[in-house]
């Protein structure tokens, strides 16, 4: 039987550690003439949390085991011994992962920043020992509190991919390939359909180190808001895109009509979700370097008014027209690399370096030199040392 690799919903029931008793004891040591309550108060038991991780791409884990239970707190000892408190459950889930009660439906967490940390059921509070109702009216307590009890939930687990856009096409119409030419990732690439299974996500990097992610998911075809194919269930990883990116077979691969193809790709993501087909959009002519592709060109731009980026992954053609389309479109903060703090200064103004002496104006171009002040050092007795 052929196991599961990926897995973006599943359902699991969580509980917290239950709360240590409190104890009920009495000092007796030998000589001490009063003796007294010394019952110590129960450990708490522990969190179960769930914590955003970035090497997690799946609810996997989850699926196999889907009871998350932490561990309960200790009693409490005499000589007012505290309980040991009982160890959190930490279970890494991906980012994009949103926690449901699955009892009422309520949203319980979306989970979308690394390290992220949410506590989905609190660990019961320690009970109290006796030691806590000494008074001098009653010097000889016997009461004690139990633990408190553990919470118990079930939840429901939906993972929604995080890219800024995500590619949508008909199967074989070039996703794919597409990704694995602008980002680093490796998706599975054949001539049959169907063959990305699931999201994958890419990262296009820019000269000034701006980052667009990109996703890809398995290719959509008439009737799937029905169950045809694999059906519209992958479009959730899409629902946080800024943009959306059909990707059109202009080649007309298995003699489809790319012009139709639009058509049946806008239709099948509005019956899956209106607001998801109202975000900005991008089409993608792909597949330019065949030859009856021109031809679909011009008539795919009379039938939808709409003239596609023409892209050829096979030529490399496009692909920096595109890169720059999705830039635009989605926006990305530009961030320079660690080792530059601003823009490299323009060397054209450098005075000239080649006499005897370097002249000092030339210092700030080095810029592997550092030239700030040096910071005075403290001393804790003796004040500033310059």
């Amino acid at each position: 039987m052929k196991s599961k690799t990926f897995i973006d919903q599943v359902e699991v029931l969580v509980r917290s550690g239950r709360g240590g008793d409190g104890a009920m004891s009495f000092r007796r040591e030998a000589l001490v003439a009063f003796g007294g309550p010394d019952g110590g108060d129960g450990g708490r038991g522990g969190d179960v949390v769930f914590r955003a991780s970035e090497h997690v791409n799946s609810l996997l884990s989850l699926y196999y085991d889907p009871k998350c239970f932490a561990q309960d707190g200790g009693p409490g000892q005499g000589q007012k011994m505290f309980g040991k408190r009982g160890k959190d459950l930490v279970v890494d889930v991906p980012l994009g992962t949103e926690v449901y009660d699955a009892a009422t439906g309520l949203l319980v967490a979306d989970i979308t920043e690394a390290g992220q940390r949410v506590v989905v059921a609190k660990g019961g509070v320690g009970g109290y020992g006796n030691v806590h109702f000494k008074s001098s009216v009653n010097q000889a307590p016997t009461e004690h509190t139990p633990g408190g009890e553990p919470e118990e939930r079930r939840l429901r687990l939906e993972l929604k991919t995080i890219a800024d856009a995500g590619l949508l096409g008909f199967p074989n119409a070039g996703k794919s390939s597409l990704l694995s030419t602008l980002s680093s990732a490796t998706p599975k690439i054949a001539s049959y359909p169907f063959t990305t299974l699931n999201p994958i996500v890419g990262t296009i990097v820019y000269d000034d180190w701006a980052k667009v992610a990109l996703a890809d998911v398995p290719g959509i075809i008439e009737g799937a808001a029905k169950g045809v194919g694999l059906g519209l269930a992958f479009l959730r990883h899409l629902e946080r895109s800024k943009v959306l990116v059909y990707v059109i077979d202009m080649a007309g691969t298995d003699a489809r009509e790319p012009w139709r193809d639009y058509e049946v790709l806008k239709k099948e993501v509005d019956e899956y979700s209106v607001e998801l087909s109202e975000r900005p959009s991008i089409v993608v002519a792909n597949k330019m370097d065949v030859a009856v592709a021109q031809e679909n060109y011009e008539r795919f731009v009379k039938e939808t008014g709409v003239a596609p980026i023409r892209v050829s992954c096979e030529a490399r053609t496009g692909l920096d027209e595109f890169r720059q389309a999705l830039r635009q479109a989605v926006g990305p903060a530009v961030r320079f690399h660690h080792t530059h703090a601003q823009r490299p200064t323009d060397l054209s103004e450098m005075p000239d370096t080649t006499g005897d002496e370097i002249p000092a104006e030339a210092l700030k171009f080095a810029t592997f030199l550092k030239l700030e002040k040096p910071k005075a050092k403290s001393h804790p007795s003796r004040g500033n040392i310059h």
